[in-house]
């Protein structure tokens, strides 16, 4: 082993370089942060930089290349003590998401971050960013797949983006953050998910998610919404689930026949709904209100207070396991890696 962490650049704005056609991802990154770093490099651990094939601005991530990402740290799980991954942004709460669920309580530290502002201009928070990273990756045992930006570590699950315009872009609406650093380091491991293994150990391949393109659908409900939305996902024969965005505490428009067919249609045809709210903080409460009483008698399952992002995820990851139907049925109500609030 030649350095301690392993940085896996896959694209997005940390990254990125002023082209003809504007911010463009660009190879070349470790000479680059090496120059950002300084003479604080001296006080971090030794990295190198790993660039995937081909760069990608996140806004064309696909559940295939969350596949890649694990399949590229299986094959050096063993060579390095700890993982940074530098996202873009827009994509970011996808990618950690899904990967949490890909790999559960980690036995070395997964840590992703970016920047608003591409390494090297003014005013960015790339270095910064990078720093805290780095200085998580390896110092202290971080057994979520997690977050860190603006001097917030988050659990990856748990984050959605608030802002294209702050350097405070993510937040977790329904979660603790996991740790702070600010002039001190204020880690807090007791909110951290659990691990009966202490040591490293080797990702299988054969354990490792292939996702099938288009296997979940969303659907935002709005007040008027055209029925062939509806029909849309249910002809789907790829699409095997459906997150349903609903009003408030999980409430839906109970007297529209069109909703009430597309959800008995979706029961008829084994394609799993999940039903979450489009509020930014707390979750569904199904059945609390007449209005979303109906969705638990057609198998509806409550989304509690995940994000989009991490409901989107366990599906696709639930799916791409294996589980039909039925199964899911009978696992979503699994905390996997700390997705939702234990009530």
């Amino acid at each position: 082993m030649s350095a301690q962490v392993l940085i896996l650049y896959t694209g997005g704005t940390i990254g990125m370089v002023q082209t003809e056609q504007g911010l463009a991802p660009a190879s070349g990154l470790q000479e680059r942060i090496e120059m950002a770093l300084g003479a604080s490099i001296n006080t971090l651990p030794s990295f190198e930089v790993l660039e995937i094939s081909p760069l990608i601005d996140s806004a064309n991530i696909t559940p295939k290349h969350w596949t890649k990402l694990v399949s590229i740290l299986n094959v050096h799980w063993q060579d390095y003590d700890g993982f940074v991954i530098l996202h873009g942004t827009d994509t970011m709460a996808y990618t950690a998401s899904a990967l949490s669920f890909m790999l559960g309580a980690c036995a070395k530290n997964i840590i992703l971050t970016g920047s608003q502002i591409p390494l090297g201009m003014s005013r960015s928070d790339a270095t910064s960013n990078l720093q805290a990273a780095l200085s998580l990756a390896t110092t202290h045992r971080i057994t979520d797949v997690s977050l860190v930006f603006d001097g917030k570590l988050m659990r990856g699950n748990r984050i959605q983006k608030i802002s294209s315009g702050r350097f405070e872009a993510f937040h977790t609406p329904n979660d603790d953050l996991l740790g702070e650093l600010a002039i001190g380091l204020q880690l807090y491991p007791n909110r951290m998910i659990k691990s009966d293994d202490e040591t490293a150990t080797i990702l299988l391949e054969k354990h490792i998610a292939c996702f099938k393109t288009g296997a979940v659908g969303v659907i935002t409900l709005h007040p008027g919404q055209p029925a062939t939305i509806y029909q849309s996902l249910l002809d789907d024969d790829d699409c095997k689930a459906i997150v349903l965005l609903t009003y408030g505490a999980g409430n839906v428009p109970d007297q529209n026949p069109a909703f009430l067919s597309f959800l008995t249609e979706a029961m008829l045809r084994k394609k799993n709904i999940v039903n979450l709210t489009q509020c930014l903080h707390g979750g569904v409460s199904q059945g609390a209100y007449a209005a979303g009483s109906i969705l638990s008698s057609m198998n509806v399952l409550s989304g509690r207070d995940m994000t989009l992002e991490a409901a989107f995820c366990k599906l696709h990851w639930l799916i791409a396991t294996g589980e039909n139907y039925y199964g899911i049925l009978e696992k979503w109500n699994t905390n996997y890696c700390g997705e939702f609030t234990l009530q």
